[in-house]
């Protein structure tokens, strides 16, 4: 159930037990994509049994769009579950105006970017899997998302004939895991030049980053997406992006008109034709949006009053302790 200082739950009951047994303050729960049944199930115990102040980040700038976040209104299940919170964090104006038809009260929803880069993450070293990819491969193109319908990992595959066709030595590294993996390797195996791509299924942080810094270019190909931390921690690093249009990604991304093959390989074709300047871009380091969540724990627990705001780690330390 325990690895080194991550718990892991193998069922519900176990998890209900480890929430009631838990010697915390706040529970800050992070909920990625859609808010499931499942997921509401587990906020609603937070907030009715666990005697603990509950925050909740949804961090899909996405979901306004999706079906769940169109129909958000206040006489829901998720608007009743969203209304028990403490306190909501979201990433963007849409997802406040979503969680307001929830009917959480305005006071209540903050926002505070998604997004901040240690630089001491990034990997020294990568695994060998990923120095030999490197090394026989030129330019290497990083895709960071999840083997599920909704990344369009196939059409990256596709277009990496045209890739190839007019830069012979290029390769492809898919990073993350999903439903479509069997499905992806079967492709893979019928695909000419299959073997210059990579499905890394889901890797350490430390090296994304540094599989970040060292590719050509990063593609992210989405049916369904926000900002994503891995775009901007791409761009932070100096590495050009390549991705689906949102209308909530940030200045200096290359936007695809669509996720097809044929427009992919032009997007790689006239991002690589251009000088790349791969200077880390200072402004998008820090730790300011740390630094507001901090701000949040101090106002909604007293415990937290005597930690100044650049204590946000040893704070953090010691709740887990």
């Amino acid at each position: 159930m325990a690895e080194g200082s991550v718990l892991c739950p193998s069922t519900s009951w176990e998890t209900a037990r480890l929430l009631r047994s838990l010697r915390a303050d706040i529970f800050h729960i992070r909920i990625d994509g859609r808010a499931s049944l499942r997921l509401m199930a587990l906020v609603l115990f937070c907030t009715l049994f666990t005697n603990k102040t509950c925050v909740l980040t949804l961090h899909s700038g996405g979901y306004p769009t999706s079906e769940q976040g169109r129909r958000a209104r206040q006489l829901s299940l998720r608007g009743f579950v969203f209304r028990r919170l403490d306190r909501v964090i979201v990433v963007n104006d849409e997802l406040r105006g979503v969680f307001i038809r929830y009917g959480v009260r305005p006071k209540r929803i903050l926002l505070i970017p998604p997004f901040s880069v240690d630089l001491q993450e990034v990997a020294s070293a990568l695994e060998p899997r990923f120095a030999q990819f490197l090394s026989e491969h030129e330019p290497t193109i990083l895709s960071i998302g999840g083997l599920e319908p909704e990344y369009q990992v196939e059409r990256q595959i596709e277009a990496m004939r045209a890739i190839r066709a007019r830069l012979p030595r290029a390769g492809l590294i898919v990073v993350g895991s999903g439903s479509l993996q069997a499905e992806l390797e079967q492709q893979l195996r019928a695909e000419p030049g299959g073997e210059h791509i990579l499905l890394a299924g889901d890797v350490e942080h430390g090296q994304v980053l540094a599989l970040l810094k060292q590719a050509a270019l990063m593609l992210r190909t989405t049916q369904y997406d926000g900002d994503a931390v891995s775009i901007r921690e791409a761009l932070c690093l100096g590495t050009p992006v390549i991705a689906t249009d949102t209308h909530l990604r940030p200045p200096g991304v290359r936007l695809l008109p669509s996720v097809q093959a044929q427009d992919i390989a032009a997007a790689v074709a006239e991002v690589l034709s251009k000088p790349m300047d791969r200077a880390v871009h200072a402004e998008l380091l820090g730790e300011e949006n740390l630094n507001a969540v901090m701000s949040v724990y101090r106002e909604l627990d007293a415990n937290c009053a005597k930690y100044p705001p650049d204590r946000h780690a040893q704070l953090m330390e010691d709740k887990i302790k």
